[in-house]
């Protein structure tokens, strides 16, 4: 969430840059800024009946101590009309609080300055490929064939169990998915994140404090009658340890990492772009979260792409780095980072990890402070990272590394899947 005194200072740079999102609604700053003027005024009409609300009762206190009770009772009704003022005056500026709240939940992050303009993927800007352009193709085989071939994971008996897009992993495919999350954690704790298991459930402000909430594109699963969401990402709980927190300087850059499914109801997907393990309901996912002081937070932005760096050359895939256009950021991020693993079945890119850095848009939310030694506080900077979400990656891994009809384990995956080739 923006802050209200960033959008006065920084007005037109503000619409400029979601003018790079395509944001139409730029109405909604303007608006901010006036709810907020009629703010002032309000606190200033409070603070003023505040006054002459103490400066009375002493008043008559001094009246009643020196006998003269009529003189104190006329100050007295006046009191109870300053009360009726006051009580009405707090309703216009709880109004104008909840109003520009309700404003700002509208209104994304503002993409940094590196950010390319761009209204789509297509606009994405590519930083950094390894390796060739493109592996050889010829005669690879789908990992939804691969799959089948091996018996390694049975999409039509998810289809049976609970619908498309809940696929079953059965034995070496459920062995290489542990082994997978399991390198990811390791790999993250050498990296100095403490490892967590957060719960799947998350409650309104949860969802709130990191942007998810609300909902716009209707992805996530709402369990109505008690009012949880199951959660997209770890990050969401992961960031959520941290609300309405001060914390103390000397302790940061706070790292956390954690495994969870995660569950995304995918509104509007179909076609090719949906089969096999291109895109789920339910995933597994290692995720990396940072809570950063404002002066270090795009050093560790850089950190954790070369994080996830190191784990896709560890897993030997073809893989490139891409800076969103603004088009295609998410609403809460200020600078993103996309990892795509190229698939030789399919012939395309598969965006395997979003790292990003959303500055203080969700530590504003979350009331996530920091102090300092000079017991000066400001909002924190928090960073995620998927390190890695595992259903594109198992893809990648099984079309990239077979030879003859086998499937090849990476050399650093070996000693945690305890094979060394599938099939």
């Amino acid at each position: 969430m923006l802050l209200v005194a960033d959008i006065q200072n920084h007005l037109e740079e503000f619409k400029a840059g979601l003018e790079k999102r395509g944001f139409k609604e730029m109405h909604l700053l303007d608006e901010v800024i006036q709810l907020d003027q009629q703010r002032r005024e309000t606190q200033a009409s409070l603070d003023g009946l505040k006054g002459e609300m103490n400066t009375i009762s002493k008043e008559i206190g001094t009246l009643f101590q020196s006998g003269k009770q009529e003189e104190a009772n006329k100050l007295k009704v006046r009191t109870g009309d300053i009360k009726s003022e006051i009580a009405d005056l707090q309703k216009v500026y709880d109004d104008s609080e909840n109003a520009i709240r309700a404003i700002l939940y509208q209104i994304p992050n503002v993409p940094h300055e590196s950010v390319p303009a761009g209204k789509s993927e297509e606009d994405n800007e590519e930083v950094y490929r390894d390796g060739e352009a493109q592996p050889n193709t010829e005669g690879k085989l789908p990992h939804w064939d691969l799959c089948k071939n091996h018996d390694l994971i049975d999409f039509e008996l998810g289809v049976k169990i609970s619908g498309s897009g809940f696929p079953v992993y059965k034995g070496k495919g459920a062995k290489l998915q542990r082994a997978l999350i399991q390198f990811f954690l390791d790999q993250a704790e050498k990296s100095g994140y403490t490892e967590y298991t957060p719960p799947l459930l998350v409650n309104e402000a949860s969802g709130y404090g990191t942007g998810q909430l609300p909902d716009k594109e209707g992805q996530m699963y709402h369990v109505t009658e008690d009012d949880l969401y199951l959660i997209p990402t770890a990050e969401v709980p992961l960031t959520n340890v941290y609300r309405d927190t001060m914390v103390d300087e000397k302790d940061l850059p706070i790292k956390m990492t954690g495994y969870t499914p995660c569950f995304r109801r995918e509104a509007g997907s179909y076609g090719k772009d949906v089969r096999g393990l291109n895109r789920l309901h339910q995933f597994d996912k290692v995720e990396l979260v940072q809570i950063s002081h404002p002066n270090n937070s795009y050093a560790a932005l850089d950190e954790m792409v070369k994080h996830v760096q190191g784990l896709l050359e560890a897993l030997e895939l073809p893989f490139r780095i891409l800076r969103l256009c603004g088009g295609d950021l998410g609403f809460t991020s200020r600078l993103t980072y996309d990892f795509e693993v190229y698939s030789c079945a399919q012939e395309k890119w598969l965006e395997v990890s979003s790292v990003s850095n959303f500055e203080t848009f969700q530590a504003n939310r979350l009331k996530l402070r920091i102090k300092g030694e000079d017991k000066k506080k400001q909002l924190a900077h928090t960073l995620n990272g998927s390190a890695l979400a595992l259903p594109r990656i198992l893809a990648g891994l099984m079309e990239n590394h077979q030879v003859d009809g086998k499937i090849k384990i990476p050399k650093a995956l070996v000693p945690y899947t305890g094979f060394d080739t599938i099939g």
